[in-house]
């Protein structure tokens, strides 16, 4: 499966109509504060909602798109009611600690706690699937002298997740774009493992909780790799502190195959510097994951939304 599936999905008519009031409706929330969406914006151009609501026109043309910011103090509460007229609810990645308890967290575990009762189904990267597993009742910790910068690695699918719709395109095992400290530490009672690898347990996972339904990936397929590359830089000493790399210079040199990588992903050298295959290096192949959650969830929604307006 590819963005020819979505393509397909508007050509029958399931995504053809631009009329406003039967287009996909999403919902992007922001997980980052007011100041990180402003250093990510300096550092790569757009917040982690500007770049997953980029991402999602691109896959379904003439949707509908709206950002909130949960975690913001200003930002009006949204209950499940409203929250239940979009088809699909995102939750962007972030520099957000779930495990600690302020009031930017609290936000965003009640806006996810809405989003459960909503019956809206719901998909989130990094953060965004931390969030959901705190608010379904998990726990999430930093990771104990680990990171994961960069790249995923050897992430392999559960049993379970061999013949779940989200990763059934993916091979045996895959990398992907990632970069965090935290981890899920355990999951709720109502969440399905589907995939992990060797540095975090949790890489994917469905929760069905309070009448929603959530997919999530602890790696982001939403991002290019000049976001990944950005990301390092502005992670850099951090990431030196954690002994990923031995200075900046390092940082840098790493950052800089992957804006390569971005501007050139058919370059063998490249690919083989990195250690990576089409998985990472091909757009469609990052969004697998994506895709499926708007082709399984999404668009049976807006099918029923169209038809019920057509009646």
């Amino acid at each position: 499966m590819d963005q020819r599936t979505i393509r397909r999905l508007m050509r029958s008519g399931t995504m053809a109509d631009t009329e406003f009031s039967t287009r996909p409706r999403l919902l992007v929330a922001e997980s980052e504060t007011p100041e990180e969406r402003e250093a990510r914006r300096e550092s790569a151009g757009r917040s982690a909602g500007e770049s997953y609501a980029a991402t999602l026109e691109q896959l379904i043309p003439h949707c509908t798109v709206d950002r909130v910011t949960p975690a913001d103090d200003d930002h009006p509460a949204m209950g499940a009611a409203a929250i239940a007229d979009y088809d699909g609810v995102f939750l962007s990645g972030s520099p957000l600690h779930v495990w600690e308890d302020t009031p930017e967290t609290r936000r965003q575990l009640d806006f996810m706690r809405a989003v459960f009762a909503s019956g809206t189904p719901s998909f989130g990267s990094c953060a965004g699937l931390q969030v959901a597993v705190a608010a379904a009742g998990g726990t999430v910790r930093s990771m104990p002298g680990r990171q994961e910068a960069g790249l995923a690695r050897r992430i392999v699918a559960t049993e379970e997740g061999l013949g779940h719709p989200m990763l059934r395109d993916r091979p045996a095992t895959w990398d992907a774009p990632a970069i965090h400290g935290d981890e899920v530490e355990t999951l709720p009672a109502d969440a399905t493992l589907l995939a992990g690898n060797a540095a975090v347990s949790v890489q994917a996972v469905e929760i069905r909780h309070d009448g929603g339904v959530f997919w999530g990936v602890q790696y982001h397929p939403e991002l290019a790799p000049g976001e990944i590359s950005a990301a390092l830089r502005r992670q850099a000493d951090d990431l030196v502190e954690a002994g990923l790399a031995r200075d900046g210079d390092d940082v840098e040199a790493q950052a800089a195959l992957f804006d390569a990588l971005h501007d050139r992903p058919d370059c063998p050298a490249l690919r083989w510097r990195l250690g990576i295959d089409r998985e990472v290096a091909e757009e469609p192949r990052r969004r697998i994951e994506l895709i499926a959650f708007i082709e399984h969830l999404v668009m049976p929604r807006v099918a029923a939304r169209r038809e019920a307006v057509a009646s």
